[in-house]
């Protein structure tokens, strides 16, 4: 049985889009050290992303962009990135297993599973290589917008972001639909 497993990251982030990962896993190459991405260094997730794309048996990693995600909201875009990632596959899995507690819609049998990225290796594979994807997509925005210090909190709404974004406003990468961004605009909009 071909099993699929799939995770995004991303979503909690106040810039871009979501990173999500579909991964068929070979049976007959088994692949040491798999566990959540957010438990190993960015050197082992590399590592771990190289040797998962030479020994699975499918992978696909898709982007849910920032029109989608202001469009569609956060959860809806990363469903449908998930639902693209899947069809990515260059063979179709007889299961799904997601991260999380929501599925997409797809014609597959399915299963959500909240630590999914810690149980099955599948879903550990895939949120290896959408968090190494999205990290190198990170980088490259830092080096467009340094003020934001991007590298260091990869666009989560820590201390020094918030502290970044009252004193330079949103750039064209924030989420203008996220809370704390969205009141920022508004404050900006009520000085004219």
């Amino acid at each position: 049985m071909l099993v699929c497993g799939v995770d995004e990251t991303g979503r909690g982030s106040a810039i871009s889009g979501v990173w999500v990962s579909a991964c068929i896993l070979d049976p007959d190459k088994p692949i040491e050290g798999l566990r959540d991405s957010k438990k190993l260094s960015a050197k082992r997730r590399e590592e771990l992303a190289e040797e998962i794309k030479h020994k699975a048996l499918s992978w696909s990693i898709e982007i849910a962009s920032l029109e989608e995600v202001e469009a569609l909201n956060v959860l809806n875009a990363t469903l449908l990135g998930m639902r693209r990632a899947i069809e990515g596959l260059h063979i179709k899995p007889n299961k799904v297993f997601v991260d999380g507690n929501k599925l997409p819609n797809i014609d597959i049998p399915a299963e959500a599973i909240v630590k999914g990225d810690d149980l099955v290796p599948a879903i550990s594979a895939a949120s290896i290589l959408a968090k190494v994807e999205r990290d190198k997509a990170i980088r490259e925005l830092h080096q467009i917008y340094p003020q934001y210090g991007f590298d260091k909190h990869k666009g989560y709404l820590t201390k020094d972001h918030m502290f970044a974004l009252k004193e330079y406003g949103p750039c064209p990468i924030h989420r203008k639909t996220y809370a704390p961004v969205r009141k920022l605009l508004e404050k900006q909009l009520e000085l004219f």
